[in-house]
């Protein structure tokens, strides 16, 4: 069971995913009141379930049974569970915590309480902890999981929010998991305020993870040409090229097996001998080149009226010229 639940306010912005028409609540469920949908949605462990299911891949009834959504159970030996924090991890998250007090700030400039949508909320994002400990900022955490934060079950691509309801929205390793990212931006868009600031954080030079729900990858162009109705406040690289180097090359080694044991101590082993590289990130994350080989990228950007063109796109580039293999 959750301990976090939606504050009284941020329920009576919820609204219908599949219509956008208000909702009443009762103990078990919430109903849509619109005649034409009349759809109905579970209140399971005080958690609402608010898919639209004609246009999701993910079940009503897989939430009504708690079944495995998103993520992949854990181990349950906890030997092999200690085995695997004893083992240098190949990620670094350098930009994240700095990104989150920037964003924190920005969100406090525009209202003494803003109300922040966290897509992918069930657990805590790398430096979100600043963010979490300003009281003055309410979180409204959802995901396609249950988690220890999750306050909602919903599907990005049709957010179960009115228009205008909040003054953040972020979306930390998300954009790669859904199937159409323009879609979700349109939603992003829709539910902030005339504003509101969006965050978020996808991967460019990573390999498949939480299979099979991995679909895109974006270059630093190719996620700004994704925020093109916002205007950018600040964008760049989140993880450098030291992680990307380090992941590769544990994929790289894992490709020769199909054995989930040999792929475990293929995994340990890429962890232990290349873990290092990442702390190069510090040395690169800032530079023009690392624009073009990070592991991924952030965009921080307030909503607009205007959009960004294709060739004011391309003007903006600012990187060196990529290195031909």
């Amino acid at each position: 069971m959750s301990p976090i639940k939606l504050s009284e306010s941020s329920q009576k912005l919820l609204h219908c995913p599949v219509c956008h028409a208000e909702l009443n609540q009762t103990e078990r469920e919430l109903e849509c009141l619109n005649s034409e949908c009349t759809t109905s949605f579970p209140i399971v462990d005080g958690i609402p379930v608010l898919i639209n299911e004609r246009a999701s891949v993910f079940a009503i009834d897989d939430f009504r049974a708690r079944r495995q959504t998103f993520f992949k159970s854990e181990s349950k030996n906890q030997l092999v569970n200690i085995l695997k924090s004893l083992i240098p991890d190949i990620s670094r998250n350098i930009k994240g915590a700095a990104n989150y007090r920037h964003l924190s700030q920005i969100l406090l400039e525009c209202s003494p309480h803003p109300r922040v949508l966290v897509i992918g909320g069930s657990i805590l994002g790398d430096g979100m902890e600043y963010l979490v400990e300003n009281t003055a900022i309410e979180l409204v955490e959802s995901d396609v999981a249950f988690g220890e934060r999750t306050m909602l079950i919903s599907d990005a691509h049709d957010l179960p929010f009115q228009d205008g309801a909040f003054d953040g929205v972020i979306a930390q390793a998300v954009l790669e998991h859904v199937l159409d990212p323009h879609r979700c931006c349109a939603e992003i868009y829709r539910v902030l305020n005339d504003r509101g600031v969006v965050y978020a954080e996808t991967p460019f030079m990573q390999q498949v993870h939480n299979s099979p729900y991995d679909f895109t990858r974006f270059t630093h162009f190719g996620h700004r040409r994704l925020f093109r109705h916002f205007e950018e406040i600040d964008s760049g690289a989140v993880c450098g090229p030291g992680m990307a180097l380090a992941s590769a090359y544990m994929s790289f080694l894992v490709s020769f097996t199909t054995s989930k044991v040999f792929t475990r101590l293929l995994i340990a082993f890429a962890r232990l001998t290349s873990f290092y590289l990442k702390y190069f990130d510090y040395l690169t994350i800032d530079k023009p080149g690392a624009r073009d080989a990070a592991s991924g990228y952030y965009f921080i950007g307030r909503k607009s009226d205007l959009v960004l063109s294709d060739r004011d796109l391309i003007k903006l580039y600012q990187a060196t010229e990529s290195p031909r293999p």
